[in-house]
């Protein structure tokens, strides 16, 4: 397929003003970093792990609903893949999808052992829920809605009780150092980043290392409006997509179909009503008060997400209306208060009592489906890289990931990185040479990038649509940036997913799981049945297909 848009090959920075050395290198501090940095403790001598807040400012401590495992009575890992393989709608690795349902529950029991406080029932064993496109209680949660907040402080109190594991806040990755080895080979030598902080350092320095692994998360503030943290820049897929990783599946964003809908002008970081809420009995309703999934599904408000957001944004809009409502009052005020006590303060802030009144909620990005290419061992196409978590497309979601596999996937396939990383740690590279064209767009881009994106590449796409958003994208970049800065370098990463995703968008001439084209409405396994892959040389990318066989049975 032809070449596409023209961009930074690598980032405009200030040369290194200090350098350090560490083995391993992770970058991103949620479920997948830390998980990651406590397997490879004792088995590389040493581990650096960076972060662009502090240690819990990632989507980890967002996660409400739970992490999914075959853990109840008469669940099994066969079931756990059915359910996936049918929310993935075809586009899954059966195989990925395999390794995470086998190893999920030992992973889960493993994360009880290190301190996560999962709830538990009244006799004693371990409470499960259901969420969307799950036919079993299998979810299991924490602090009623508070998972990702648990798990997440679990991992830090490890990681604060292992002091060999060094620890950099307010980091921002810039860009891999690439180097040969003995044989010519072009590997990662480690990484530059932007350090905001006071003393040795401070400022653009370089780490050099002998392998990376990235667990930097996803790309929702491509998007207007989003459930992701304001850290969410793309960060880890464009770095690697710099340095000639390849991204796969990016198309495939999912948008939420319950999030809070706080007016036209909200921006930014929404309030997530979980999948949870409906998993306890709570539902849809239009203005009239109709059950809008009645009949649209055999698991009605439960269906998979794309199949709710897609059901939403037909009704709003049919109507008009800026939202739906979500109805949870039958739930009750001890449930809502000892079932989900952070959503319930949460709306409560915003002027909305769910024991009395509908929920507003509208679908809004949540979770990228897509991202840097591995194998199942989290190896990439560039030596020395790995990726786990968000940032990574190991194959289990497809076209639309299943609630709360997203947790487990960081769990899951960081164990396995660590469990081969240091057998297969390469040797010191020195840093080459860096001829890769330097840039910058400004950052006050983001605006306008997000509207076009969040308008043109959102939830319902269409070529003209697709079109035009490339014409303002090709435009974005010719705005350099005046100042080099975080802004600058987070637009310029911005600005390159979403130039990456629009082109895997406009591609793909279908409707596929969370892709949704108003002018192809039909998924077309007999053409599209495969994968869109992004590669960049100095800048410049190009989109390639690869044809694979749909992986659940076919279309629905």
């Amino acid at each position: 397929m032809p070449e596409q848009l023209r961009l930074p090959g690598r980032l405009t920075a200030p040369s290194p003003g200090w350098t350090t050395r560490a083995d391993v290198v992770i970058v991103g501090s949620g479920i997948a970093g830390l998980t990651a940095a406590l397997r490879l403790r004792g088995r590389v001598d040493k581990i650096l792990v960076v972060t662009k807040d502090v240690l819990n400012a990632g989507s980890t401590q967002w996660a409400q609903g739970g992490i999914a495992a075959a853990l109840g009575p008469g669940d099994t890992p066969e079931q756990h893949e059915a359910d996936t393989l049918v929310a993935g709608a075809g586009a899954c690795d059966r195989a990925a999808v395999r390794v995470l349902v086998n190893e999920g529950p030992e992973a889960v029991r493993e994360l009880i052992a290190l301190g996560t406080n999962f709830d538990h029932t009244d006799d004693g064993e371990l409470s499960l829920t259901r969420e969307g496109g799950h036919h079993r209680d299998r979810i299991a949660h924490a602090g009623g809605d508070a998972t990702g907040a648990e798990i997440q402080r679990a991992l830090i109190a490890a990681i604060q009780a292992a002091p060999d594991i060094e620890v950099i806040q307010h980091a921002l990755a810039v860009d891999l150092l690439l180097g040969p080895d003995e044989s010519g080979v072009v590997g990662v030598a480690g990484l530059t980043l932007h350090v905001i902080g006071e003393g040795e350092r401070d400022g653009v320095g370089a780490v050099h290392c002998r392998a990376v692994v990235l667990a930097s998360g996803g790309l929702g503030q491509v998007f207007t409006q989003t459930t992701n943290p304001v850290v969410s820049t793309g960060d880890g897929m464009a770095l690697a997509l710099r340095a000639g990783a390849t991204l796969r599946d990016l198309e495939f964003v999912q948008f939420h179909p319950t999030v809070m809908y706080l007016g036209p002008e909200s921006r930014g970081q929404q309030p997530l009503i979980s999948e949870a809420v409906r998993g306890e009995g709570a539902f849809l309703v239009d203005d009239e008060g109709t059950r809008i999934m009645q009949g649209v599904h055999e698991l009605a408000d439960l269906a998979p997400r794309d199949v709710v957001a897609k059901t939403i944004m037909k009704r709003m809009l049919e109507t008009g209306r800026p939202h739906l409502w979500l109805d949870a009052r039958h739930l009750g005020q001890e449930f809502w208060e000892r079932r989900f006590p952070t959503i319930l303060a949460t709306a409560r802030s915003h002027g909305i009592d769910p024991v009395t009144e509908l929920i507003p909620v509208a679908p809004a990005c949540h979770y990228a489906s897509g991202g840097v290419r591995t194998d199942l061992l989290g190896r990439t196409d560039v030596p020395g890289l790995y990726a786990t978590g968000e940032v990574a497309c190991s194959g289990v979601h497809g076209a639309n990931r299943l609630a709360s596999n997203s947790l487990l996937e960081g769990l899951v396939f960081s164990r396995r990185i660590a469990e081969v990383l240091p057998g297969e740690l390469p040797a010191w590279r020195e840093p080459g040479a860096d001829r890769r064209t330097a840039g910058l767009v400004a950052g006050d881009i983001r605006r306008e990038l997000q509207e076009t994106m969040s308008s043109r590449a959102g939830v319902l796409r269409s070529a003209p649509g697709l079109a035009e958003a490339g014409v303002v994208l090709d435009k974005l970049a010719g705005h350099a940036a005046d100042t080099v800065d975080q802004a600058s370098w987070e637009a310029t990463n911005l600005l390159t997913i979403s130039a990456a995703l629009a082109d895997a968008a406009a591609l793909r001439r279908e409707t596929r799981g969370s892709h949704w084209r108003e002018d192809f409405p039909e998924r077309d396994d007999a053409h599209w049945a495969g994968h869109f892959d992004v590669t960049m040389d100095d800048g410049v990318t190009s989109v390639t297909f690869a044809p694979a066989s749909a992986t659940d049975g076919g279309a629905a």
